[in-house]
């Protein structure tokens, strides 16, 4: 009697649970045992973040995500209030085939978390790889070690794991890339409840597929890749921050470029701004006072809704995190039995909107590669092949984006405004091309590397030759 393929994802949030949902679905849930190969159900470490905005066109979910505005276009602005552009979801439908479609990061986790079996989702544990394991035809199987630590010890900031095989990102207080902390909760369902007054003993699974969706600070990319150079910080800091939209503020979502700094305000479902800002400062600096006051000082001259919504706030709902981006390509998205995934294997800035839409990719192509019978080494050398180029792409171009929002001397922001004004008069379209070759992605059947064929990008391109 063949037994199923297991699989056990460290780390919960965006790209960990669409990988838990992926690969539920993709080896169906019937328990006969002479039925096909399919993926079991067992322990998965999982952390989630409530820190607001994933962007995707036309993803699985966008019938349910869509309860933003999605038919609205987006403005791009001077810290006194001069329009240099914009941009219209009709214009993304014409060139990706789809509108752009605004979720709060919080109801996508939900989305993804109610897609999984009833108690899937636990609190409050560590993972530690082990071993890698074998990929070969009767190789080892990974090994991944569970902490378990007791109620005092335990945190109350939304920590989670699964009992699916399966887990990914983060925590209330995570940085716009996305990411986790170096650790990831974990718990699996014979574990010791967490009011035992004593730790619960650690617990040792083997699982024939590990999926490393543990953020930023990824311990299993340390582990796997020892050698391979850290996330550098990109320069600037990132603040955000969701609030009811104050009286006299538009549903528009605009962005305003000034020296050194952006400030973007974008609609979300339910009458809400989220507001995001960036500055260029050196990393691991802190308010003196608190992170509302330091918005205050920066932008609390800028145009409307800008003072507004800095009223609307207090100072401990702005979230502060510095901006990392790979420092190298990895090796490989792969490492024995284990499969890299989101912000642990290519974190990127966050000025294209992709960290939690490259996370959602690789988790389909991943669970598309990785079908119960295929020979697993295989499918994960297919993986990598498959997303290593497209989303180092994507880190490249969403650097060279921040690189040009650290900008603070008056000549260069003049210059940068003017080709931004120049650009928009001559080509209204011209600003979406940066999204070219990302936007347009379809799920597999044949997945692309960026610009590749397939794409409707490169579909035009070769009609133009």
């Amino acid at each position: 009697m063949e037994q199923p393929r297991t699989a056990l994802v460290i780390g919960g949030g965006i790209g960990g649970l669409t990988a838990a949902v992926a690969l539920d679905r993709r080896g169906g849930r019937s328990p006969s045992s002479s039925g096909p190969p399919r993926w079991s159900r067992s322990g998965r470490a999982s952390r989630w973040r409530r820190t607001p905005s994933a962007r995707w066109t036309r993803s699985r979910w966008e019938t349910r995500c869509a309860r933003g505005p999605t038919g609205r276009g987006g403005e791009l602005r001077l810290p006194g209030g001069r329009r240099l552009a914009r941009t219209d979801n009709t214009a993304a439908v014409r060139r990706f085939g789809g509108p752009v479609v605004i979720a709060h990061r919080a109801e996508l986790v939900a989305l993804l978390a109610a897609r999984l079996p009833e108690g899937a989702v636990r609190t409050h544990a560590t993972a530690t790889l082990v071993d890698p394991g074998d990929p070969r035809p009767g190789g080892r199987p990974a090994r991944v070690r569970i902490a378990v630590p007791n109620t005092a010890d335990a945190d109350d900031g939304g920590n989670a794991t699964a009992d699916h095989h399966t887990n990914d990102r983060d925590n209330t207080r995570a940085d716009p890339n996305g990411n986790d902390e170096d650790t990831t909760p974990a718990t699996h369902p014979d574990t010791t409840p967490a009011t035992h007054p004593h730790p619960a003993p650690d617990l040792e699974l083997s699982a024939d597929l590990v999926v490393a969706a543990d953020g930023i600070h990824s311990a299993v990319r340390r582990a796997v890749f020892p050698g391979h150079p850290a996330p550098r910080y990109a320069g600037f800091t990132a603040w955000r921050f969701v609030v009811p939209a104050p009286d006299g503020v538009r549903g528009v979502a605009h962005e305003t470029w000034g020296p050194g700094g952006v400030w973007g305000t974008v609609p979300l479902a339910g009458g809400r701004i989220y507001a995001y800002a960036t500055a260029a400062v050196p990393a691991g600096g802190r308010a003196v006072d608190d992170e509302r006051a330091e918005l205050l000082r920066r932008f609390g001259a800028w145009h409307h809704p800008v003072p507004a919504l800095l009223d609307a706030v207090g100072p401990a709902e702005v979230l502060r995190n510095d901006v990392y981006t790979a420092a190298t390509p990895p090796p490989a998205f792969h490492h024995g039995r284990v499969a890299l995934l989101g912000d642990a294997v290519h974190p990127m800035t966050p000025n294209l909107g992709q960290g939690g839409c490259q996370a959602v990719e690789d988790a389909v192509v991943l669970a598309h590669e990785a079908a119960p019978d295929a020979d697993l080494g295989a499918a994960l050398a297919a993986y990598t092949r498959q997303r290593l180029p497209r989303t180092m792409e994507v880190v490249r171009r969403a650097e060279r984006i921040g690189r040009l929002s650290t900008w603070r001397s008056r000549p260069a922001c003049a210059l940068r405004a003017g080709l931004m004004a120049a650009t928009a008069r001559l080509a209204p379209d011209l600003a979406l091309r940066a999204l070219d070759g990302i936007a347009d992605w379809r799920p597999p059947a044949g997945t692309y590397a960026a610009g590749a064929r397939g794409t409707r990008t490169a579909a035009r391109r070769e009609e133009q030759e």
